[in-house]
């Protein structure tokens, strides 16, 4: 009985990931930096916190306007510790988009400016990639194309009992030419952009390419190299963790309907 027991809690751990009902606010991570009711009184104070930030993701525009680039931030929290009170970490950790322009933020007075025109179309390519994934899953080839290994860490964890990447049909493999998408972390160094390049070109369409992590979504502390194509996934953080990415996968996959500034605006809104 007791080996029944422990062979059925191997098979179906209870600590798996729902990724139906986790949340994009983790109790315990920094998340991405957001106003708080002090930044009516202005913006100004929020210098400080703009010249610290190590990537220039905060742009003050005027007294009343502050624009975020999420797609820049590595969530080290620099901005909230000198901001006076005028930004928190929120704990939002799903900052993952099909569109680059999805991760830029605008606060006016301190309140989100909702973009009008989402949801933002979905391109052809994301089409055909989805038509093909949403059931079957995927299968990657993993690039470091001049990162620090963070990404490749969570990345692993992917595949373990808890995340466990292969329940969602996505698997890493050896080589671009069984893959039907490449995941590429780093800012794409120069040494890097032929290799990216060629495990891009090796891949038969319909075919994605993901950015993942702050560094390959922006360059992060370094300037953006240049890449084989525009990614149809971006995952920002640094680095992401392995159920953000998981969840971006998703939803390029089409399973999993999420909007990053609907759900931001959402949650900002309710408090």
């Amino acid at each position: 009985m007791n080996f029944l027991y422990e062979l059925k809690s191997f098979i179906f751990p209870k600590n798996v990931l729902n990724f139906n009902t986790a949340s994009p606010v983790h109790p315990t991570s920094r998340g991405i930096p957001v106003p708080t009711v002090k930044l009516k009184e202005g913006s100004k104070s929020l210098s400080v916190s703009a010249e610290v930030c190590p990537t220039k993701a905060i742009q003050i525009v005027s007294e009343t306007e502050v624009r975020f680039d999420y797609g820049k931030c590595l969530q080290c929290g620099l901005c909230t510790e000198c901001s006076d009170g005028k930004l928190r970490n929120s704990g939002f950790i799903y900052t993952f988009a099909l569109s680059r322009d999805e991760l830029k933020v605008t606060y006016i007075s301190g309140r989100m400016e909702k973009v009008s025109d989402l949801p933002f179309p979905l391109t052809a390519n994301q089409l055909k990639f989805r038509e093909l994934t949403k059931k079957r899953g995927f299968l990657y080839r993993e690039v470091a194309a001049a990162g620090n290994n963070t990404v490749e860490s969570e990345l692993n964890a992917s595949f373990n009992s808890v995340f466990d990447s292969e329940r969602e049909g996505v698997r890493c493999v050896a080589s671009p030419k069984h893959a039907d998408a490449i995941v590429f972390s780093g800012p794409v160094g120069k040494n890097m952009v032929a290799p990216l390049e060629t495990a891009w070109e090796v891949i038969a369409e319909p075919k994605a390419l993901i950015a993942c992590g702050t560094e390959a979504v922006s360059g992060g502390l370094f300037p953006l190299g240049k890449r084989p194509a525009e990614p149809d996934l971006y995952i920002s953080g640094d680095p992401p963790r392995p159920d953000v990415i998981l969840q971006g996968f998703r939803l390029l996959m089409g399973r999993f309907s999420f909007r990053f500034q609907e759900a931001l605006h959402k949650i900002l809104e309710n408090e």
